[in-house]
């Protein structure tokens, strides 16, 4: 504002006149106001050089909101200068112009300003002299036409008589902004009444129309006064249903995106659901890949042992000539070794009730097995050894040796048997689990393929194992036939060392056959345990298999269910649009006949009576309807309303239900007990 004060005494030093106090002091004051204030100068006698800076100083964006130039005694040329500046403003949204007795020049002015400017919404025309000149108020109705933003006109007492009024009747007939005007105080007469009537049946923006004063029949003001409730009334309704249709619109957008939130919360919950599905599946497949291992590494000691078997049974065949003597201690033996054997079975027995108890240790028991395993080959290595020094005693055992050896080779048999049956079930359930899960089974394949490759290259091993021992064999069949009638000759000498060392060896082939037997328990509890647990997770694929399919249901439901709701709602939805579209056409319709008939009133003055008194009972009749109307937009809305509440409780049990029944799946304990 100070600025525009300096532009202002600026401007007036250039012109050569000084800049008028009154002006500085009003400037100063709307300086020291928040915001954009008012510029005040009514009642100051303005000079032309302050017109002229005001004029220059107004277009674009003046620090202020209203302007009054109220009984200024402005010139021609000042107000000229003035209106001029203010056709390219921006800011102003009042102009009070009151008593400033304009004329041709100011009315020409006042169009022009009214023609370009889209800034003032109220303008304050009263004690002038507008009517008086008629070519300047014509160009001034002709401006009031053409603009399309001024709200409120004021005109009071400006001397407007019948021509004026007609003047001013074909402006508001293209006016399609301006909702108050006041004529009081004029010459308007019967014929101006009737042109301005004539005009409100095209004009439907103007709320309020004064007519005291003016010499116009009490039956023209009544008409008037109807018309601009008329035209006030319809406002009133087209703004209540705009503002019904824009609430409708938004319940109808919040309505989709709660829908649209709650799908993406069930779509986030089956995600979630099926991550843990395949977690789990591969939780499973990894186990049973374990499982697998754990298998091929107890085939492979079986193997191990099947080998060490073989090589002592070759041992005893060698020895079975140099034993024949002993034939006699073996019966004596016998004896001893059914006690033992049932000794050894109580044992088993024991032992087996004991590894149950020990499904925990597996593994250390595993690392047992392999530590035992070497000793075993330690052990047979010194029986080697001592074969050849003790072969008359190895005789007694052989009987023995014989059976545990082919009682080991059925339930090796067996052990396989099962094995192989165990295979194919759990290859008939991965051929199952394999159309649900194909990146899985490939993966399962190609370790399992894998683990072949590495069981062929320990049997390839093994065999080449195999024939070394077998080619050691050779050799010590030679060297045992070398030494035989070394072996006769000291045999003598050796049996009564035998016989001391006999009861020593035996307990210590006891202790050897008592590993063996624990370590063939163990393998096939391990063997019993594997099976289980491939049963266990073949059983734990089926059912995560089955409830997935009835996951995938359930979705698919909720979806066609989601699909048949917003079907409904939209369609709902398009008969209230359709409704309200055909009450607003009957609306039309019936306004459309309403102005006929108030055509036809102003044509029939004689029968006024009458057809006011028929307008009034179709009025209240249209009102009724009205009522009417509206009441069933409020049972539509209360209908509305209730679907909404059904359809957010019918989303709630939904999202209960599945939160109920995830939670009592097995998937959920599952994801609850982790």
């Amino acid at each position: 504002m100070e600025e525009f004060r300096r532009a202002y005494a600026r401007l007036c030093a250039a012109g050569g006149a000084a800049p008028q106090e009154a002006v500085l002091r009003r400037l100063r004051e709307l300086g020291g106001a928040p915001g954009r204030g008012r510029l005040d100068l009514a009642a100051q006698s303005l000079s032309l050089e302050t017109c002229g800076a005001l004029g220059r100083l107004l277009p674009g964006a003046a620090p202020f909101a209203e302007v009054a130039l109220g009984d200024c005694g402005l010139s021609e040329e000042g107000v000229k200068l003035l209106l001029h500046g203010l056709c390219s403003n921006t800011t102003v949204k009042s102009l009070d112009l009151k008593g400033n007795n304009l004329r041709t020049v100011g009315a020409e002015a006042l169009g022009k300003l009214l023609r370009q400017n889209k800034s003032i919404r109220s303008l304050i025309l009263e004690w002038n002299s507008l009517g008086v000149w008629e070519e300047g108020f014509s160009f001034f109705c002709q401006g009031l036409g053409a603009n399309n933003f001024l709200q409120r006109l004021d005109l009071r007492n400006n001397q407007i008589n019948h021509q004026g009024a007609g003047e001013l009747a074909m402006a508001l007939k293209q006016n399609t902004s301006l909702q108050e005007l006041d004529l009081r105080w004029n010459n308007i007469g019967l014929l101006g009444g009737r042109a301005l009537l004539n005009c409100l049946h095209s004009n439907k923006t103007l709320k309020r129309l004064e007519l005291a004063g003016n010499n116009v029949p009490s039956d023209i003001l009544k008409a008037v006064e109807q018309a601009t409730d008329h035209n006030q009334d319809r406002q009133t309704i087209l703004r209540e249903t705009q503002n019904r249709a824009h609430i409708l619109s938004k319940e109808v957008l919040s309505l989709k995106d709660e829908k649209t939130k709650q799908f993406l919360d069930l779509m986030d919950t089956i995600d979630k659901q099926r991550e843990e599905i395949a977690r789990s599946g591969r939780m499973s497949a990894a186990r049973v890949s374990q499982l697998q291992e754990a298998l091929d590494e107890q085939h492979s000691i079986m193997n191990s042992l099947k080998a060490k078997l073989q090589m002592t049974e070759a041992a005893l065949a060698l020895s079975e000539q140099k034993v024949h003597n002993l034939g006699e201690l073996l019966n004596a033996t016998k004896q001893e070794q059914t006690s033992m054997a049932e000794r050894h079975f109580t044992e088993l027995q024991q032992q087996k009730q004991e590894g149950a108890d020990q499904e925990g240790k597996l593994l250390r028991d595993l690392s047992a097995a392999s530590e035992k395993n070497l000793l075993l080959r330690n052990q047979v290595d010194e029986l080697e050894k001592k074969c050849k020094v003790q072969q008359d005693q190895l005789f007694q055992v052989k009987q023995d040796l014989t059976n545990t050896t082919a009682e080991l080779k059925l339930r090796a048999v067996q052990a396989e048997e099962r094995l192989e049956m165990e295979k194919r079930r759990f290859k008939q359930s991965l051929e199952d689990v394999e159309s649900l899960r194909l990146k899985e089974v490939d993966h399962m394949t190609q370790h399992i393929e894998a683990s072949e490759r590495s069981m062929q290259d320990r049997i390839q091993r093994l065999e080449a194992i195999r024939m070394a021992l077998e080619e050691e064999l050779s050799q010590v069949k030679a060297a045992a036939l070398t030494e035989r009638g070394q072996a006769e000759e000291e045999l003598l000498k050796a049996r009564n060392q035998a016989r001391l060392e006999e009861q020593q060896r035996l307990e210590h082939l006891e202790e050897k056959l008592r590993l063996m037997t624990e370590s063939r328990d163990e393998a096939q509890n391990c063997c019993l345990k594997q099976k289980q647990m491939v049963a266990e997770a073949q059983a734990k694929a089926n059912q995560l298999s089955l409830h997935a399919e009835g996951l995938r249901r359930r979705l698919e439901e909720l979806q066609q269910d989601l699909n048949s709701k917003e079907e409904e709602k939209v369609t709902e939805v398009n008969k209230v649009k359709v409704e309200l579209q055909e009450q607003i056409g009957h609306l039309q319709a019936e306004r459309t006949v309403q102005g006929g008939l108030r055509e036809k009133i102003a044509a029939l003055e004689r029968q006024l009576k009458a057809i006011s008194s028929n307008h009034r009972e179709a009025l209240l009749d249209k009102e009724g309807e009205i009522s009417m109307l509206l009441e069933k937009l409020r049972m539509k809305e209360a209908d509305i309303s209730r679907m909404r509440e059904e359809e957010a409780q019918r989303a709630s049990f939904l999202q209960n239900a599945i939160m109920a029944y995830v939670q009592g799946s097995p998937l959920g304990t599952h994801s609850s007990r982790k």
